[in-house]
């Protein structure tokens, strides 16, 4: 029984984690090519968003109750949307391109539902 709950919170067996690991590493890449001075704030902001998704959903695994871990996949949903929010306002802005913009965007809503049904599947358990 120890061994399957070892198992069970190994987060890097979620596929929601390794979808948002995978938009996190886009959204690195985009910010990387940004020029560095004109959108510090923007580039750091944007960044540090898409990095906290995969981190509050791997922290989140490994709390011993399903509430909890749900605590934590609401707040990776919340910075989904705030990644959301710093995509919209980028290309608003032209500072990334429509193309960039629509497949982070997408990404960014498909991570964003996998949340949610796992958030369900846990109340649903319960």
């Amino acid at each position: 029984m120890a061994d399957d709950r070892v198992q069970m919170q190994d987060f890097k067996n979620l596929r929601v984690w390794d979808e948002a690991l995978k938009l996190a590493l886009s959204v690195d890449h985009l910010t990387k090519k940004l020029r560095r001075g004109a959108y510090a704030s923007f580039r750091s902001q944007t960044f540090r968003a898409a990095v906290s998704i995969p981190s509050n959903i791997a922290e989140g695994r490994r709390k011993k109750t399903d509430k909890e871990f749900a605590r934590f996949l609401n707040i990776a949903a919340g910075s989904s949307s705030e990644l959301e929010s710093h995509l919209i306002f980028g290309r608003k802005a032209r500072i990334i391109g429509e193309r960039e913009f629509l497949a982070l965007v997408t990404q960014t809503i498909v991570v964003r539902k996998m949340i949610f049904a796992l958030i369900r599947r846990l109340s649903e358990e319960n």
